[in-house]
């Protein structure tokens, strides 16, 4: 079974993020797998290890995204592959990252291919999709269960705290959310295999794609953080007066009735 996993290099989730200039400041900041991908990245190797095959491990970006992909050959993945586009794009959207990871895959033997639900930084959830519909294939987003037997495949998604059953086939692409497995930590075994896994780099051009065919389709004019929240008012005096100063504030002040 062909498996290959698309990952994105993310803030650690414990990083306090600053803007600087209307921009994310990513000086000494921490950055790890973005945390759906990890389910993508287990799940590949439990299908892996249960059906045989490869699991190859998929990222756009540059070269400090290499430490997150040697991370994903510790916990088992056999291959990476690097897309580097540091010299080629500025300021790439959703339909960048998916326009390239779709051209290195269309003439691939691909089986599934699994990718995290959102990542954390973007929480567009857009990405797996739009691969999916560039090599026309099926896909199923946030899925907690995955089974398959033969060219059957039965999956559990969650839909807004309930969940639905939904059986298709291969090839497929599905996004992980939280709760279809429990990632595993690199072992110091695997952290030594992973140094003799070959992780190829590409760019651009390998893909016989131009600046313009992945040039961004959205554009972002200003970062900022939110405002910090007032201290929250506690209300005084008898029930009926409480009332009647919480209507106020929220005809006046709140505005909201």
């Amino acid at each position: 079974m062909n498996i290959f996993v698309l990952l994105k290099r993310t803030f650690d989730t414990e990083e306090k993020i600053t803007v600087s200039n209307g921009a994310i400041n990513e000086d000494g900041a921490e950055f790890i797998i973005n945390p759906y991908d990890e389910y993508a990245v287990e799940e590949a190797i439990q299908l892996r290890d249960a059906h045989g095959g490869e699991v190859t491990v998929v990222t756009v970006g540059t070269e400090e995204a290499e430490k997150e992909l040697r991370t994903a050959l510790a916990m088992g993945a056999d291959k990476a592959v690097l897309i580097n586009i540091e010299d080629d794009v500025e300021n790439g959207d959703q339909f960048t990252t998916a326009k390239i990871i779709a051209e290195f895959l269309k003439e691939k033997e691909v089986d599934i291919i699994l990718g995290g639900n959102v990542a954390i930084d973007g929480g567009s959830g857009q990405v797996g999709p739009r691969v999916a519909e560039l090599l026309n294939i099926p896909y199923v987003t946030t899925i907690t269960k995955l089974e398959i037997d033969g060219g059957k495949v039965t999956i559990v998604r969650d839909v807004e705290g309930d969940s639905e059953i939904i059986e298709t086939s291969l090839p497929l692409l599905v996004t992980a959310q939280q709760g279809l497995n429990d990632p595993r930590y690199p072992s110091l075994p695997g952290i030594m295999k992973a140094k003799k896994k070959p992780l190829d780099e590409l760019e651009l051009d390998d893909l016989d794609l131009e600046e313009d065919d992945v040039e961004p389709k959205t554009k972002t004019i200003e970062i900022y953080l939110p405002p910090q929240k007032e201290a929250g008012r506690i209300l005084q005096g008898e029930l009926e007066e409480q009332v009647k100063e919480l209507v106020t504030a929220l005809r006046n002040e709140a505005k909201v009735i």
